[in-house]
């Protein structure tokens, strides 16, 4: 359940600049390591009309949104949480939404953010393959991550 004042809602387009302005902010923060690859505006551009285009988009807000999940069948394309508010129970009611939408689920998280391996294996998605980073725009290895209601992919260790 997120925090108190949070709700959680689906996103509509017309959020696309909250948004991007938010992952910009979350990936610089808990990801610096991470290349700047893009402008803000394209971003915008990006969210806009690809995310929302292909995603399921939720997001938790009170004033202003401080976490997002955009999702599609099969897979959590997109999964951030305003740092500030990390430990509030937003990151798993984002998530949760995905996971009651969809049986089978797949995510690709970079393999240094450690923090966000422990949140994805305590809810039961499993490591399924890891990669040099070579197919990623960013060139950082990472790994691609399953959860099955029914468990096919194996539980967490």
């Amino acid at each position: 359940m997120p925090a108190a004042g949070i709700t959680l809602r689906q996103a509509w387009p017309a959020d696309s600049g909250e948004i991007a302005r938010l992952n910009r902010a979350t990936r610089q923060a808990a990801l610096p390591y991470l290349p700047v690859l893009h402008t803000p505006a394209e971003d915008l551009v990006f969210f806009r009309e690809r995310v929302f285009a292909a995603c399921e988009v939720w997001v938790a807000a009170r004033d202003r949104i401080v976490g997002f999940c955009a999702f599609r069948p099969g897979w959590v394309d997109h999964l951030y949480v305003d740092p500030a508010h990390h430990g509030r129970g937003l990151g798993s009611a984002l998530l949760a939404k995905a996971m009651a939408a969809h049986g089978e689920l797949k995510l690709w998280v970079f393999q240094r953010n450690t923090k966000a391996i422990r949140f994805y294996e305590a809810r039961a998605f499993a490591r399924v393959a890891t990669t040099d980073g070579g197919g990623n725009e960013e060139r950082e290895p990472d790994a691609l991550y399953a959860w099955s209601r029914q468990s096919r992919f194996g539980s967490a260790t």
